[in-house]
């Protein structure tokens, strides 16, 4: 199974493809996807979607993974994720692969056992799970990672619990 990870942002928006290997997971690709905030809105979303069907198109996914926008104290900051976000939801779709959403606290409580945990935790256990010398960089491509990975273990505990096929 492959699945893509993504972290919506407006200016970053981070992407990790994962394949669920024999022997366990493997990272193939993980990268960040920038648009210039000085570029209107309207052309910074249309490059994200761009570029997003490209990364869908050149390692078709089983899956796309998403984190689910959340809105704490920045409605600015959760408006420009949710466009974003709206995009990943728009390529995945057009190209017929299916879409999960996993909350930040979600994906931590998976990769660590801690639903608050810092983004330095996520990123060793990212390292860690795909044997990496250091910390996978930028944040935004090791996030994507992580929201991957979450995917494939909540894929796992569903087909054990005979819940998919």
């Amino acid at each position: 199974m492959f699945v893509l990870g993504i972290d919506p942002g407006l200016s970053v928006t981070g992407y990790g493809v994962v394949c669920d290997g024999r022997a366990g997971p493997q990272a193939i690709a993980a990268g960040v996807i920038r648009t210039s905030p000085s570029d209107p809105v309207a052309t910074r979303l249309d490059e994200l979607h761009r570029d997003l069907v490209a990364v869908i198109g050149e390692h078709g996914p089983d899956a796309v993974a998403i984190e689910q926008v959340f809105v704490n104290r920045n409605l600015q900051t959760a408006t420009s994720v949710a466009r974003a976000s709206g995009v990943a939801l728009l390529a995945a779709a057009q190209a017929g692969v299916e879409v999960f959403e996993y909350t930040p606290s979600a994906v931590k409580m998976a990769l660590t056992g801690y639903g608050d945990a810092v983004k330095q935790q996520v990123q060793r256990v990212v390292a860690m799970r795909f044997s990496m010398e250091g910390l996978p960089e930028p944040p935004d491509a090791a996030d994507a990672l992580a929201i991957a990975l979450c995917h494939l273990q909540s894929h796992r505990m569903r087909a054990l619990a005979g819940e998919i096929g």
